[in-house]
């Protein structure tokens, strides 16, 4: 093998003019397309993590909000069970006030039965002396027949009691 020179120079110009074309028509437009690809792709990875910035800080504020709700039901609870407290205690102050006013309402019906009673005793008693006394005043009176009288005015009103 031998180095011709006029092969070895056609050869490095052929190379630099199918450089300079390649350079021009295929390189340019390549290198173009391929810088237009890593520019969409950069675009697509910033979009991305401007979409995952988002997503967190919607999830941060789906917490916040979540806290709120929790919190809001919560008092929406005690409120309800003060509420509750609040009327039962009510509940037990009235039943007692109206306890207390059957109470005395039974005890002043007890007392008015009561001196009806007392006051039918009296009339009572009062018609049995006026009988027993109009007896003696047809009887005379002797221990005897007193006894008598008085034994048989009991049983005559231990009849009418039954």
């Amino acid at each position: 093998m031998t180095f011709n020179l006029g092969n070895f120079l056609i050869t490095i110009v052929a190379f630099v003019v199918l450089y300079l074309l390649l350079n021009r028509y295929a390189f340019g437009p390549l290198f173009g397309v391929m810088e237009k690809r890593r520019e969409y792709i950069q675009s697509e990875i910033q979009k991305a993590e401007q979409g995952r910035a988002e997503s967190v800080q919607y999830l941060e504020d789906q917490k916040q909000a979540l806290e709120t709700a929790r919190k809001e039901a919560f008092g929406i609870v005690e409120q309800a069970r003060q509420a509750s407290n609040h009327q039962t205690e009510e509940i037990l102050h009235s039943a007692r006030e109206e306890a207390s006013r059957m109470k005395q309402d039974a005890l002043q019906q007890i007392e008015t039965e009561k001196d009806k009673a007392i006051a039918a005793l009296r009339g009572e008693v009062s018609d049995m002396s006026v009988q027993i006394a109009s007896k003696i005043i047809r009887k005379e009176i002797d221990p005897r027949s007193q006894k008598q009288l008085v034994d048989d005015y009991l049983k005559e009103v231990g009849g009418q009691s039954s």
